[in-house]
């Protein structure tokens, strides 16, 4: 099939723009046939079709208009079929949608392996491969919804087709598996110095990279975890890997709920700082709250590295005003302390709220930007200055409190003996770890400061009756 449909055409087009578009790209042709609004070419072959698509799908303008280049589907196949390319690029697929509204595919000419693994699905799988997706690409990525031995089975029965039909076409070059994983879970599948992902690749003999941060964007938040070996090898990987990525979900979701309750009325799910939930894996919505008063200011100094200033800031201060904005608390940067020139440290004052936006974008902001290298997970200082009589409280008798503070948050905390008290007799606690451990351990420091503090307030005397309301001259009759 080398007949090509171009759609998104203007009604200025002619067919000697199209002739020169293809000419000028040395794409050889035959007669263009030209519609209102689409038209159609033939090429040679399938290799001059695929390659017309590639350089021209999406990315040629025609009077004002991006072009659609596509192979074209007869007539009677359109009602119910519709044509997928590139996956990979020797390959060509065909999706058909059966009377359950599910996605199902299956390869051309014929495949009846295809059709056997259709056969051989759960009822409760779905697969879906994003067609509309980066048109043209020489990749389609492919969703398959189950439960994870069902994903992982069939994983591996579509790399056992797609090897299949790498060696009936005569496909020489090794096809690896891809696996996308937001990189927020990346960091904790990679490991302390790459140790689990070490690990992985020598259990399962498998070859294994992860995509850089630098192609990593705002509408892209994905890293490609590429897998290489023979097919039980990366049927394994896919095994392991995708294991730890649902761990650091299960996490992260955890951590999440605990926080909304910390929190009252804090909605995660809307500040950014946490990938969309697959089908199946939605955390449960926390518990109607009563409507409460406003929330007490904090002031939390975090600490960043210095080279990370400028991107914190931004050009002419954009960034961070945008920042302060999004979540309603007031940001600036300290001067540099002479006596440690690595960190600076960035004074955030708001409610519990605006510190957990805050310090979630400046984390994700550090990550972005490449300060911490692609095998760490980015972990900060935080101080929270507290009364000095309440700093035996956080630490507890013995360091029992401390202690079962690190142990519940996973973040180091620490208070520096021997302190002075500052001018408003005040003493630091450190806390230093992740974003989430980090956020805890401040939360759990704030209650115990919340209770120090009512205990101080006077309690009244027996039997005192409690001031009653003032009447003003207009409720007198």
């Amino acid at each position: 099939m080398n007949k090509l449909y171009i759609g998104n055409l203007g009604e200025q087009a002619s067919v000697e723009d199209l002739q020169g578009i293809f000419g000028e790209r040395h794409l050889k042709h035959s007669a263009f046939l030209l519609k209102t609004g689409y038209a159609f070419v033939d090429c040679p072959d399938e290799k001059i079709a695929m390659k017309a698509i590639d350089i021209l799908s999406g990315k040629v303008e025609l009077h004002g208009k991006v072009l659609e280049v596509e192979f074209s589907v007869p007539k009677r196949q359109r009602s119910c079929k519709l044509q997928v390319r590139n996956i990979p690029p020797h390959l060509q697929w065909e999706v058909s949608c059966n009377g359950r509204a599910r996605w199902q595919f299956t390869f051309e000419p014929s495949t009846p392996s295809m059709k056997h693994l259709l056969a051989s699905q759960n009822e409760k799988q779905i697969i879906d491969i994003h067609r509309k997706e980066n048109a043209g690409a020489a990749e389609k990525p492919i969703t398959v919804h189950s439960t994870p031995d069902g994903c992982s089975n069939a994983c591996k029965t579509i790399m056992e087709i797609m090897l299949k039909e790498a060696v009936d076409t005569k496909f020489t070059e090794e096809i690896p598996l891809k696996i996308l994983a937001h990189n927020n879970f990346v960091g904790r599948l990679i490991g302390k110095e790459g140790r689990n992902l070490k690990k992985i690749e020598q259990d399962t003999e498998t070859k294994i990279t992860i995509s850089p941060l630098q192609d990593l964007t705002l509408y892209n938040p994905e890293r490609t975890i590429t897998v290489k070996g023979s097919i039980e090898a990366c049927a394994r990987a896919e095994e392991e890997v995708m294991k730890k990525v649902r761990e650091s979900y299960e996490n992260d979701v955890a951590a999440m709920n605990l926080q909304s309750n910390l929190i009252p009325g804090l909605n995660l799910n809307a500040l950014g700082l946490f990938p969309g939930c697959a089908p199946g894996m939605v955390p449960p919505p926390p518990p109607p709250r009563p409507r409460q008063g406003p929330q007490e200011s904090e002031t939390v100094h975090l600490f960043i590295p210095a080279a990370a200033v400028g991107a914190i800031i931004g050009k002419q201060g954009q960034h961070i005003k945008q920042l302060s904005r999004f979540a309603c608390a007031s940001i600036k940067i300290a001067q540099a302390d002479p006596l440690d020139a690595k960190q600076r440290m960035v004074i955030l004052v708001g409610p519990p709220e605006a510190q957990f936006k805050a310090q979630g974008r400046i984390f994700g902001k550090l990550k972005e930007e490449n300060f911490f290298g692609p095998k760490e997970e980015v972990k900060l200082e935080a101080h929270i200055l507290v009364p000095s009589f309440a700093a035996g409280r956080v630490i507890g008798k013995g360091g029992k409190t401390v202690n079962e503070l690190q142990n519940l948050t996973s973040a180091e905390v620490v208070v520096p003996r021997d302190q002075t008290p500052d001018e408003n007799d005040q003493v630091i606690v450190k806390i230093i770890g992740h974003f989430y451990s980090s956020q805890l351990a401040q939360r759990k420091i704030q209650e115990i400061l919340a209770q120090v503090r009512r205990q101080q307030q006077p309690k009244p005397s027996p039997g005192a009756q409690p001031p009653q309301p003032r009447r003003s001259l207009g409720d007198r009759k």
